[in-house]
Formats: structure tokens, sequence, C-alpha cells
């Protein structure tokens, strides 16, 4: 359990998504039950033979946003990052801070893929006197935290754990740990990623893991609803500036809620598929309660990790019944990869967001395009219309599961 000396609180966010270019838009399209999702504008399914032809690309292009030089020296996955860093930094009040207590974490799932697979190509087809010299510093793993930590002058740490789709989940774990730890003051922390290539998509779809309603892309993604029949792809970044409680104070900052407890696990099962009793995602929820001392009772709404695939969907139902119990009848859940599509390596790191978003205004986002839900589901799902939350003090879970059997929940408390 922590102690109030170990407060992590959240004092600014930042995001671009399928829903938004920012957080704000992201959020009130969240609440109003927008999809993001559309068939792409290229002839990659019929170039390739792909069997899907769509995804949730950014609503605002990086392009628009950043300067030609900036998107020639970073991946789009470092670009989508950087912008919801200058978002969450100066939603912060751009903080003073020492630069030696000051760290970046940014996790990504699959880091530069763009860069990696343009870059080939470019070699195979003109010869290697024609790569980029920044190609590698581009395609790192490591490159959006890098590249942020030189923007903010962070000398702290700059740190990029990859776990798949529970990467940007695991960078706010780790920057809240920094903190606990003394390590650093202020960390800016989240997930990003920019796979929307016909490699991943023609590797997703060899799996059988996407859904291939090309005829209906915006209802493709249905987490829940007995006709779904995958995940759909889609790309953007989530970041959060992280503060200990007392430097927050000591500047005035506003709070805009608290990263009470963290919890992983790893389920040692499969590369891909998660271990069927959910035990170990019931085990990260659980230890993500103790961290934050507080019951499955002070719990009133979960943002589940729940992708919209046939297996996935019902094993972490179970998981949060089996922890829950009885008291799950009264959390709010939500799906809200129902309306962006999976943001693979910053999904976690952007449901964060909106489940600090749900804490602070009181209500849950809906869930959409369930119209026949599992009659396994067993919990309170929250359907086409935004929930309102109980006032007072209130927590959440946000839940993040990643390919390998990598399984993070954080635990949410309202400012």
């Amino acid at each position: 359990m922590t102690s109030a000396s170990d407060d992590v609180v959240v004092t600014g966010l930042g995001a671009t998504t399928p829903l938004g270019g920012d957080v704000d838009s992201t959020w009130k399209s969240a609440l109003a039950g927008r999809s993001g999702v559309h068939t792409l504008d290229n002839d990659w399914a019929v170039k390739y033979e792909i069997p899907v032809a769509f995804a949730g690309t950014l609503a605002v292009p990086a392009a628009d946003i950043l300067t030609r030089q900036e998107t020639k020296r970073m991946d789009p996955s470092a670009q989508f990052a950087m912008i919801a860093a200058r978002e969450a930094w100066a939603d912060a009040g751009s903080p003073e801070v020492d630069g030696d207590r000051l760290a970046t974490v940014v996790g990504s799932g699959l880091g530069g893929a763009w860069t990696i697979l343009t870059a080939w190509d470019t070699i195979r087809e003109k010869g290697a006197r024609r790569a980029l010299p920044l190609t590698v510093p581009m395609l790192m793993p490591n490159s959006s935290a890098a590249n942020i930590s030189i923007e903010f002058g962070a000398r702290a740490g700059a740190h990029a754990p990859v776990s798949a789709c529970a990467s940007g989940a695991e960078a706010i774990a780790y920057g809240v740990n920094m903190i606990r730890t003394g390590k650093a003051d202020v960390v800016i922390a989240g997930g990003t990623e920019a796979a929307i290539h016909p490699m991943p998509i023609s590797s997703f779809a060899a799996m059988k893991a996407l859904s291939t309603r090309n005829d209906d892309p915006a209802g493709a993604s249905r987490p829940y609803d007995i006709t779904r029949d995958g995940f759909v792809m889609g790309e953007g970044a989530g970041i959060v500036v992280l503060e200990s409680a007392a430097h927050a104070a000591a500047r005035g900052a506003r709070v805009l809620g608290k990263i009470a407890g963290l919890g992983t696990s790893s389920d040692g099962y499969h590369i891909a598929a998660p271990e069927p009793t959910g035990a170990g995602q019931a085990a990260a929820m659980r230890e993500a309660l103790d961290d934050a001392g507080v019951s499955p009772h002070d719990i009133v709404h979960v943002n589940a990790h729940a992708t919209s695939t046939p297996m996935g969907d019902m094993i972490e139902a179970r998981a949060i019944r089996s922890l829950f119990g009885a008291e799950a009848d009264h959390v709010a859940l939500s799906a809200t990869k129902s309306m962006m599509g999976h943001l693979l390596g910053a999904a976690g790191a952007v449901e964060t967001i909106l489940t600090l978003l749900a804490l602070r205004d009181r209500s849950a986002p809906p869930t959409i395009n369930v119209s026949q839900p599992d009659p396994a589901l067993d919990l309170d799902l929250v359907r086409d219309a935004p929930r309102p939350l109980p006032s007072g003090p209130i927590a959440a879970i946000n839940n993040s599961f990643g390919f390998g059997g990598h399984n993070v929940a954080l635990v949410l408390t309202s400012p």
C-alpha cells in the first residue's frame, strides 16, 4: 500500500488519435460515441491482396502540425508522441523543473515500423548509398522517448518499455515508480504507435486477428457483441505529465487525478493468445488495487482492454468478474476501442487519459456497435450513451494487455 508521500498525480494530458487531434476533441468524440474508423484512402487491399481495407487513422495528420524538417527527421511514431507531449506539457503549465529531476518514458509496440520498412525498400531498389543517415535513430523503439527528452531537456532518464499492446500503460507505471523511488520529480510518460502499413496489417490479418467488415468500417470494432470478429487497427499517441504530489503542490499545479495503484503480471502461456482463465489479468488488477489501498467496492468504472476479438473479450470479462464478484454489478464498464480501434502500444496511454477524464467529468464513455451483447458477459456494459458516475472521491481501473502475456492494470482516483 502506498502512503501520501508516494502520491503521484497527473497534471497534464496530450493526445492525437483517430477521434481528434488533441485531448479535448478526442474526449468529446468519445462521449458522443463517434467512430474514427474508415476505409483507407489507398490501394493496399487490392495491390497486396489484403483482406482488410480500413483502420483508424489520425483525425489530424501529423504533417499539419509539425514542421517539414520534423517530419523528415522523425518516424511517424515519434511524430505522434511529440505532438502529444507538447500538448501535455503545455496543459501542465510548462512546469519549471531541473532537467536532472525530469524524465521521459514512452513505450511503443512496434517502434519505427514505417522507417525500417521504407529504408529496406529503398536499399533493395536503389542501393545502399541511398540509405538515409538518420534511419537507425528514426527506427529505434526508444526514438520517441529520446526525442522528447531532448525537446524538454530531461536528464533523469529516457526509457522505452516494449510490451506490445500494454506498452503505453507500462510506460506510465514505470514513470510512477521513478517518482516514487525519488529518481525524478516530473515524468513525461505514455505510448505511441504508427503501424497502419501494409506489412503489419497483412500480418495481423494472417493471424485472423483483424475484423474483415470492409462493408462497415465504423461498425467493425464491436467489443462484447456476439458478432465480433477481430480488432481494428488504429494509430496515435497519448502522453501524461506525472508529478510527485509535493512538487505539484509547491508550484500550485492543477491536479487532474492520481495514479494510485500499479499492477503487472505475465501469463507465461502463449506468444499471442491470453491465458484462458484470465488469472494473470486478475492478478494485475488485484495488485493494482492493493497498491492503491482500495477495495473492489471503491471502483466505479473500468476502461477495459476489450479489443473485439472472439476469445480475448470474454477472458478479460471473466477476470473482472472473478475479481469483483457481486461488486462487478456496480462497475460501469467501457470499451473505448469500439470508437478508435486498437492503438497497440499507444492504447494503454490514451485509455488512461480517457479514464482520468471519466473520473474528472463523472461520465463513463459509451461502448458503440454492441447490438447483441454476448450472453456470457455478465457485466454492466455502458452502451451507446455516456453513464453518469457517482459524486465524491471515486476510483477506476484501466486494463492493458499485450501479446506475449503482458498484463498491466492502473488504478486511478479522482482529483
